[in-house]
């Protein structure tokens, strides 16, 4: 039967506000993989007709897996049904330097034969080989390029002359409890806005929630710059026990919020830089794409990225501040870190959704698994998948909330969400009855 991937995607559009990566890392699996891949959408509920179906292998997409007690956005009953499944098993984890004791729990209790992680090896097999019973893991990247990416780039990119701002970035505040490194992509924003204040650039740097921005909007941002800002993606605390959570719960049930210095005399102080937990961002490769300079601090960004080849490299007290404005003023070594950066990240294929599906197909090969694309099972699955849908997916339809959100998008994009015929199918009827009640 191939390969069933569950995945969690909000099915209200004011719920929804997920960065088109994530859509795209969803999609890339029946994109580029081998093997027959049937995605569930756990938000609609359980599918009844999955009772009476086997897959071969079941991969837990890191959109599943919050901040919330049970750690998974599955029900009651895909849980029953998971227990009893024989297959192979993958989860792939992102985020996974905080509730670690819950992740390594539902390996052992799903099951997981196989974890995706964002650790760097030997640090990946000590945390995972030594506190679960998976037998195989695999260091992934959060992002890779995709079509989307190569799209907007195309669309949207124009000439450096072209381009209003000098420097851009949208950062965000991150919790005290993942250590110092996490606070980066707030300091970065606040303290470069502060030195260049007067230096003659044009700026366009916000920190807050309220100035994310997603979607065409970004593409637009982007291509509007002529350097963007960035910190390596991840944390500097991976907390294996919960100890700093626990003490920081303690102190603000004292009644006062706790400062990082505190929680560096206690609990983060002992986990700090204890175990690396740093990556290259998604920024990375949409500057690349974009052919944006990239300003970043200094870091390691997966082996993918080097100081003055890539990037100007600004040091974390910015101490080197003057010398990275001089640099960025140069349009020749701007033009140079931006083709290099376009050739080795973008042109080069190496960081494709193709590399890491490709990947996995191996993974499941050495499970002795092998990609046959039967058309009686294809019928077969499509049949069971037919059967009522949950009264949560047929209450949207009759509001037609689905029209609201797929409006402005084509069919591909909204098959890269959902991925099931019947959803498709759905979705298109609400679409065309939309169309025609509007006249």
């Amino acid at each position: 039967m191939g390969v069933l991937l569950l995945f969690h995607e909000p099915t209200f559009p004011w719920e929804r506000g997920r960065a088109e990566n994530v859509a795209e890392n969803i999609g890339a699996f029946a994109r580029f993989s081998e093997f027959p891949v049937w995605a569930v959408n756990t938000a609609y509920g359980f599918r009844r007709g999955l009772r009476d179906l086997e897959f071969d292998a079941i991969v837990f997409h890191y959109s599943l897996f919050v901040n919330r007690p049970e750690g998974y956005m599955l029900d009651e009953e895909l849980v029953d049904y998971l227990s009893g499944a024989s297959g192979y098993k993958v989860a792939f984890f992102q985020d996974e330097h905080q509730w670690c004791g819950r992740r390594f729990r539902f390996v052992d209790d799903f099951g997981v034969d196989c974890v995706y992680t964002q650790l760097e090896e030997p640090h990946a097999s000590e945390v995972y080989g030594s506190r679960t019973r998976a037998s195989k893991i695999v260091p992934h990247l959060p992002s890779y390029v995709g079509p989307s990416l190569l799209k907007g780039a195309s669309r949207f990119a124009k000439p450096e002359e072209e381009r209003s701002v000098d420097v851009g970035y949208r950062g965000r505040p991150s919790p005290v409890t993942w250590g110092r490194g996490a606070l980066e992509k707030e300091e970065i924003g606040v303290r470069f806005a502060e030195l260049a204040a007067g230096r003659g650039l044009k700026l366009d740097i916000a920190i807050s929630e309220e100035d994310r921005i997603y979607g065409e909007e970004w593409d637009r941002f982007t291509a509007d710059l002529r350097a963007s800002l960035g910190v390596e993606s991840g944390a500097s605390c991976f907390d294996l026990e919960g100890e700093v959570r626990q003490e920081y719960e303690r102190l603000c049930a004292d009644g006062h919020e706790p400062t990082i210095e505190e929680l560096e005399r206690g609990a983060l102080g002992r986990w700090e830089e204890r175990i690396p937990y740093r990556t290259i961002s998604p920024r990375n490769f949409e500057a690349a794409a974009y052919r944006v300079t990239q300003i970043l601090f200094e870091g390691r960004y997966s082996g993918a990225l080097e100081p003055m080849r890539h990037y100007i490299p600004l040091k974390k007290d910015f101490s080197n501040f003057n010398e990275v404005l001089e640099r960025f003023r140069d349009p020749s070594l701007r033009r140079e870190l931006t083709e290099n950066a376009h050739r080795d990240l973008i042109a080069s294929g190496e960081y494709g959704y193709d590399r890491l599906i490709g990947g996995f197909d191996s993974v499941l090969r050495e499970a002795g698994l092998r990609p046959v694309k039967s058309p009686e099972a294809t019928r077969r699955v499509q049949r069971q998948l037919r059967r009522r849908l949950p009264e949560r997916w047929r209450y949207w339809e009759e509001l037609g909330l689905s029209w609201l959100y797929m409006r402005n998008r084509p069919l591909w994009k909204v098959a890269a969400y959902t991925l099931h015929p019947v959803e498709f199918y759905r979705v298109c009827r609400v679409r065309l009855g939309a169309l025609l009640r509007r006249g």
